[in-house]
């Protein structure tokens, strides 16, 4: 999915045993809006470590890191992170 409203409910209305992923292409774009361009290679440079990781458990640890470095510039893209994790 790319984050069209209504678009996951229409899809599992027609096949309720579907499961929804945001693609993680669409993610980094949508969180890019976002970030200063100053700061957009950094910040695409700690969201690798997510997205690259070998488990779960290892990009957790990301997320959480990543909230504590740029958290309280960019708070409104980490929540997108967290809000859209499972």
């Amino acid at each position: 999915m790319d984050g069209l409203t209504g678009f996951p409910q229409a899809i599992q209305g027609a096949f309720p045993h579907t499961q929804v992923q945001l693609h993680v292409v669409h993610q980094i774009r949508h969180s890019l809006r976002y970030v200063a361009s100053k700061n957009q290679k950094e910040f695409v440079g700690d969201l690798k470590l997510i997205y690259q990781a070998p488990n779960k458990d290892i990009a957790e640890k990301h997320v959480d890191e990543l909230e504590k470095k740029w958290g309280s510039k960019y708070s409104m893209v980490i929540k997108f992170w967290q809000d859209n994790w499972e």
